[in-house]
């Protein structure tokens, strides 16, 4: 049995009986996709009746950056998942040097995803800053209140994942074992991540790049 089998057996009981926190995760999870697919609706539909105005103010978007952006938070969904393996793998952290990467626990590779998810929030709010000081402001037109409000709650959720981080990592120290609930946690807040990073990818393709 891999080690992935043995963690479910354990930790849910039979095979054929649903991980309960997985399955509440992906409901509530299902509610968010069409939280954001009405903030798309509310998007394409302000741009169809303003498309001279979109046509001028997507000048201001620096594409180059947002991508440099973008790219940063798809990576650290890849952190994110080697700490998934980790933690299924119940190793919560480092079983040896800092620097070898391969001792690493599910601890230093959430730690990584959270420093990368901070750069990521950092790089809008700089974002942000800069489009104010240009003039396009979230009541300037329509185009800067469908910008702001996409991208705004975006940003929102991700901050809500980067706490949810913050957590997992220090239950990993506080606690005296690491539970199969600990690492069901982890893994739960990972499928939050990954959601986080897919409707970015969609948010970036139509705000960036179809404009």
């Amino acid at each position: 049995m891999s080690d992935l089998e043995r963690f479910h057996a354990t930790a849910h009981g039979p095979a054929t009986r649903p991980n309960m926190t997985a399955v509440g995760t992906m409901v509530w999870l299902s509610s968010e996709i069409m939280f954001f697919a009405g903030l798309f609706a509310i998007y394409f539909t302000i741009r169809s009746v303003s498309p001279d105005l979109w046509a001028d103010r997507t000048a201001f978007l620096d594409v180059k950056f947002a991508l440099i952006n973008t790219s940063i938070l798809v990576i650290s969904s890849i952190w994110c998942q080697f700490g998934v393996w980790k933690a299924e793998q119940g190793v919560p952290h480092r079983t040896g040097k800092l620097l070898d990467v391969r001792s690493w626990g599910m601890r230093e590779w959430y730690v990584l995803t959270f420093l990368f998810g901070s750069t990521f929030i950092a790089g809008q709010v700089w974002e942000y800053a800069t489009l104010t000081m240009e003039g396009l402001t979230p009541t300037a037109d329509s185009y800067g209140s469908a910008f702001f409000i996409t991208t705004g709650f975006h940003g929102l959720h991700v901050i809500g994942g980067l706490i949810a981080f913050l957590l997992i990592i220090a239950r990993s120290f506080t606690a005296g074992r690491y539970t199969h609930a600990q690492a069901a946690g982890a893994v739960v807040t990972s499928y939050y991540w990954h959601f986080v990073d897919v409707v970015w990818i969609a948010l970036f393709f139509v705000i960036y790049v179809l404009q």
